[in-house]
């Protein structure tokens, strides 16, 4: 394994960061480095690749590395900095997908394999979920892929630690844009109008209220409202309010649960205040659950020092597709580091890392194909 290529790798990646489904650049980064190593590519989901080395036999291990950026303006200060305004790796795909390019050279150099690798670089896990695509277009199958693999950067956990989490370790999303239209009047004659901001001040405590009246107190969910917008002057009586937001659980019954209590509120809302409210609730990504059996396999196969069990977390994850497919394992490698500053969360413009980290992410590759033999 070479630190200094999976620097390289990093590095160059980091600079040329790119949105949803439209990497371009990144995929043919990733395609000339794999068939440098003598792999044949193999085009997915518009921008993503597939790299096949084959084993003995037809069952198939796939490793995962996702490949697009976030719509933020980098501040960290790197020599490296991205070169395309407004959008940065700020999610650590970049790390990602250095890892498993480390891994795949790794592999390139061993002769035979007991079972067949699919590396998959997948684009739009930041949205709108480039995974579903993949298994859409029949990759599964083609390839008859039994289990699936992927790792996390997360400086939530010290540099260099594993987190592994058994069953449920991410959350189900959804997502909703509100619309709430009333009537408008001058602010000096309120009676004349419907007020849609004052309708929108009750819709946001009712629905603050599905959690903490409406769940069962052990089954952790969350909703937020990221963003409000209405009104056009201080003595107008607003007319419009627009609001976005999105839902978090782990059980797929909690979430439709607080969709329909959602709805219902909506129309109680509307009939209070005798206002229209539009929420288009989109449904993204399922729960990452991960296989019990990989969990230990993993566990098992580790020192104290080595790992943590960490707790569900309400990120969502788009792998889940993946895993509503084959058993699969996702892991998380912490990359906090106090002394170099490497401190700020996911999606941050100030998030960073230590390129060393990568050589564990390559290292637990090389020790999950090991524990399932496939070399």
């Amino acid at each position: 394994m070479n630190y200094q290529k999976l620097k390289n790798y990093r590095r160059d990646l980091h600079q040329i960061p790119e949105l949803a489904f439209d990497l371009y650049m990144t995929s043919e980064y990733v395609k000339k480095e794999l068939e440098s190593m003598g792999y044949e590519t193999k085009s997915t989901a518009k921008t993503g690749l597939i790299a096949v080395k084959k084993g003995k036999s037809d069952e198939a291990i796939a490793f995962r590395s996702d490949m697009d950026a976030l719509p933020v303006k980098e501040l960290t200060g790197a020599s490296f900095l991205s070169k395309h305004e407004g959008k940065m790796h700020a999610c650590g795909h970049d790390g990602h997908m250095a890892m498993l390019l480390g891994f795949a050279e790794y592999v390139s150099k061993l002769k035979d394999l007991n079972k067949t690798i699919v590396f998959i670089f997948q684009p739009a896990e930041e949205g709108p979920g480039g995974a579903k695509i993949i298994i859409e277009e029949g990759v599964f199958e083609k390839y008859n892929i039994q289990h699936i693999f992927g790792i996390h950067l997360y400086p939530g956990l010290e540099e260099g630690l594993y987190g592994l989490t058994n069953g449920p370790m991410m959350a189900q999303n959804g997502e909703f844009n509100l619309h709430i239209q009333g009537i408008s009047a001058h602010g000096a004659q309120p009676h004349l109008g419907h007020d849609a901001i004052l309708a929108a001040s009750h819709l946001v405590t009712q629905y603050h209220s599905i959690i903490s009246r409406f769940l069962d107190p052990l089954d952790p969910a969350v909703i937020t409202i990221g963003t409000t917008h209405g009104g056009e002057a201080r003595n107008i009586i607003a007319q419009d309010v627009l609001m976005t937001g999105t839902i978090r659980s782990f059980n797929q019954n909690v979430y439709d649960s607080i969709k329909k209590k959602m709805r219902d509120i909506d129309k109680g809302i509307s009939l209070s205040f005798d206002v229209t409210v539009k929420n288009d609730i989109i449904d993204y990504y399922p729960p990452v659950v991960n296989d019990e059996k990989l969990f230990h396999m993993l566990e098992g196969s580790m020192e104290k020092a080595e790992y943590k069990i960490l707790k569900p977390m309400m990120f969502a994850e788009d792998f889940a597709f993946y895993q509503q497919k084959v058993p699969g394992m996702f892991v998380m490698l912490g990359t906090k580091n106090d002394s170099l500053g490497f401190i700020h969360p996911l999606h941050s413009c100030y998030f960073n890392f230590d390129e060393i980290v990568l050589e564990k992410g390559v290292e637990l590759y090389i020790r999950i194909s090991k524990l399932l033999n496939i070399f």
